[in-house]
């Protein structure tokens, strides 16, 4: 992946957290003066300083930072010590043993990813075979402060190496080891180094946030601070870090995960103060992981009489596969996905508000389960298979204001798919949009009789595509099944 939290369903986890700013009302500030005729040239000493500024610290630093490439997407990375020691994030190479590196100067190394962050915190060390490489230093934990400037490089959407961009330190989320920052951050940028005025770290870009029903540039970034870097980097050089990925990352962190397996025994836990909790809507959550084959059908549920459960499945990249509130009835939760790839999945069990506290039980089994409320054609290859809701916490559409929930499908140029979305409770309706934001289908009634949907199309180019599982109106709300064949 080539950013973090790309896919917005119904609670954002992490990052689609994609967050964007300039400067042009801080540079204002700073220029515009009560007198201009009587403080004029004070101004532009200011402005000239500040340019000057800008010049120093991008030629400090962007020979250390570099980009990013796997099989599945691009980022970027600090390059931290002359033998090639690199600093990323772990949602960017979660997929991979070996990845290409490109320095500033045009030079492509092989790298090796060595270790990644415990508790899904969003980190990861890639070592290249180098000598004397330029470096970025790194500033001292805690040294950073709301209304200083702030500098992120990297190579967004995975073509403009080296972009500069410039912006102030927004706030400070100490309990969750979290800068926000309006200097633009776009997709590709991920692992890149945010940056003080005398060209040190002060944190790695991971995640821009995007309102619901937006994808442009919003003003608001999230870096991973050193007080949770500096840690991370003690470990790798200790060899204490993990060398593969233990659990989907996520932007802040969390508790580890506990290891489970499929059509294991049902999972009796607690969520208290001490589980983690999401930066979206500070409620609280445990993880768990298991081992998932691509094409596996599971069915995940969650039962309480004391909280409101909430289910969140994340791919081993961290991006969210399915999300539920009440399918399971009486309030409980249950989601049915098939896994689109092979790997290490992440269940976060969680509430549906904040501040939450009490028992569940928590089952993951393999099937469809029971329930659930209609079964795959035996006849055709299921590409993704979810049960979700429209309700009060969904994504809102723009234009109507109707209900819609986000999935993500990678698509092959000439490839047809069918997607329907079936429910009983309300009017479908089904987009399906490209990587650019364009609409390549879309379907009401899959026929007069019917108020479910079904969609069939070509698809015209490879990538990600976005599947829109809304609702024909305002007033739609209720359970659904959304199937991909």
């Amino acid at each position: 992946m080539s950013y973090f939290l790309s896919y917005f369903l119904l609670r954002q986890v992490t990052s689609g957290l994609l967050a964007f700013g300039t400067l042009g009302s801080v540079l204002l500030a700073d220029v515009i003066v009560p007198a201009p005729t009587r403080f004029g040239t004070r101004g532009v000493a200011q402005a000239q300083d500040i340019e000057e500024v800008n010049v120093r610290v991008y030629r400090q630093a962007s020979p250390a930072v570099v980009s990013i490439q796997t099989q599945t997407g691009t980022g970027s990375g600090s390059i931290i010590s002359p033998d090639g020691l690199i600093l990323t994030n772990a949602h960017v190479v979660s997929n991979a043993r070996q990845v290409r590196v490109i320095l500033a100067d045009g030079r492509r190394l092989d790298g090796e990813v060595i270790a990644f962050a415990e508790g899904g915190l969003d980190l990861a060390a890639v070592r290249v075979r180098a000598q004397n490489l330029p470096t970025i230093p790194l500033a001292t934990p805690g040294s950073v402060e709301v209304g200083q400037r702030a500098f992120a490089i990297g190579t967004p959407f995975g073509q403009f190496q080296g972009t500069f961009t410039t912006g102030i330190v927004s706030r400070l989320d100490t309990n969750r080891g979290l800068i926000q920052t309006d200097a633009a951050i776009n997709p590709g940028n991920s692992g890149g180094p945010l940056l003080n005025s005398q060209g040190q770290m002060i944190g790695v870009n991971s995640a821009i946030f995007s309102p619901r029903g937006t994808s442009g540039n919003t003003g608001i970034g999230f870096a991973i601070s050193m007080d949770r870097v500096q840690p991370f980097l003690v470990a790798v050089r200790e060899g204490r870090a993990p060398r593969t990925a233990q659990q989907a990352p996520q932007l802040g962190g969390g508790p580890t995960a506990r290891r489970i397996t499929l059509n294991g025994a049902p999972v009796q836990g607690v969520l208290s103060s001490s589980s983690g909790v999401l930066s979206s809507d500070s409620s609280f959550f445990n993880a768990y992981t298991f081992q998932g084959q691509a094409g596996q059908e599971v069915t995940i549920e969650m039962t309480s009489r004391e909280v409101n459960p909430y289910l969140i499945l994340l791919r081993p990249d961290g991006s969210d596969l399915a999300q539920d509130n009440d399918s399971g009835g009486d309030r409980n939760a249950r989601l049915t996905a098939v896994l689109p790839e092979t790997g290490l999945y992440t269940i976060l069990a969680n509430t549906f508000e904040a501040g939450e506290t009490g028992r569940y039980r928590l089952s993951a089994v393999t099937g469809a389960g029971p329930g659930t409320a209609t079964a795959p054609n035996p006849n055709s290859r299921i590409l993704l298979r979810v049960e979700g809701s429209l309700g009060p916490n969904s994504l809102v559409w723009a234009e109507d204001n109707s209900l819609y929930q986000e999935y993500a499908l990678d698509g092959q140029a000439g490839q047809t798919v069918t997607i329907t979305m079936e429910s009983i409770e309300f009017d479908t309706y089904l987009i399906l949009l490209d990587a650019n934001g364009r609409v390549v289908g879309q379907n009401d009634d899959e026929s007069p009789s019917s108020t479910n949907s079904r969609l069939t199309v070509t698809l015209p180019r490879t990538g990600t595509y976005r599947i829109i599982a809304n609702a024909y109106d305002r007033n739609g709300r209720g359970r659904y099944v959304l199937t991909v064949r």
